[in-house]
């Protein structure tokens, strides 16, 4: 297949049939998501493929399997159709910061407790603002900004993410939960070395708290296939309360009242207690980083 000569390039209608197959796997229904038939998203693709000279995708039964130069075009093209709705976005609203569509994502250490004492007076402060709220863990927040599927993430640091710019919301220090009746259930900091591994109950794998809990104290998470693991902080404060370990909690979701139960004692993990920072974060380049900075202050907590 020999590339089109000159200045043929792709067109933005090609690289989101591209996309959209790669998303669905199929071109019926890559048509449906586009809103065209399917004879014109094949022939859109096969128009792509002139034009690179390659092909982008293998047509076998049942199935649509990217070809190396397809995976690398939707690659480079979710980031080129990102740019566009950034361009369009702020071409709609500009002069009207935070106004129109906003699709925010938040982790859900964070979004229980920070989103209902500030979602009121944000909407009052910025009427025209549509916020479109998607709550998930961070690698997947960090690849949604990524590929234009969100224009900004409520996450916690230290995470590594090459390509995110952010602002500052909050310090959110790192508490240690324990049963009533525990040895660890005192006041005060805890006794460098009382905190053992086996005692711990944590968060599923993939939260960035149980990542960053265990960093700040300098020991490994429990291993074995008999280790209890909660999926939200709820479950993991009643896991506590009924005697099955020790776990930590973020000092916003204790002041939002979830250890509020006569079984857990929350206390400092040491004197100047670890801490993970609360922030807005945004793709670099973004055209939206000015608005994501504005919600970042709107945000903020005293």
């Amino acid at each position: 297949m020999k590339p089109y000569v000159g200045s043929m390039l792709p067109s933005l209608r090609q690289l989101q049939y591209l996309k959209l197959l790669a998303e669905h796997g199929s071109f019926s229904r890559a048509a449906e998501a586009a809103h065209v038939s399917q004879p014109a998203l094949s022939s859109g693709v096969q128009e792509l493929e002139r034009i690179l000279g390659a092909p982008v995708v293998e047509r076998t039964r049942g199935a649509v399997l990217l070809t190396a130069v397809g995976a690398e075009a939707v690659k480079r093209a979710e980031d080129v159709l990102a740019r566009t709705e950034d361009l369009v976005e702020a071409a709609r609203n500009a002069g009207k910061p935070l106004s129109g569509r906003f699709r925010l994502g938040v982790i859900p250490t964070v979004a229980p407790y920070l989103l209902p004492q500030k979602l009121g007076s944000l909407r009052v402060q910025h009427p025209a603002l549509r916020l479109y709220i998607r709550e998930d863990l961070t690698p997947k927040l960090i690849a949604g900004l990524k590929a234009g599927q969100l224009d900004a993430a409520v996450i916690a640091l230290p995470y590594d993410a090459p390509g995110i710019d952010h602002a500052h919301i909050a310090d959110d220090e790192i508490m240690a939960v324990a049963p009533k009746g525990h040895p660890l259930a005192g006041t005060g900091p805890i006794p460098h070395g009382m905190l053992k591994s086996e005692d711990l109950i944590l968060l599923e794998d993939g939260h960035c708290l149980r990542d960053q809990a265990l960093a700040a104290i300098n020991i490994e998470a429990p291993r074995g296939d008999d280790v209890f693991a909660a999926t939200t902080l709820p479950t993991l404060v009643q896991m506590v309360s009924s005697g099955l370990g020790v776990s930590f909690l973020p000092q916003m979701a204790v002041d939002a009242g979830l250890a509020d139960n006569p079984g857990v004692v929350v206390r400092p993990i040491s004197e100047n207690g670890p801490r993970r920072e609360i922030v807005v974060a945004w793709r670099a380049g973004s055209s939206r980083a000015a608005e994501a900075r504005l919600l970042a202050e709107a945000l903020k907590l005293n």
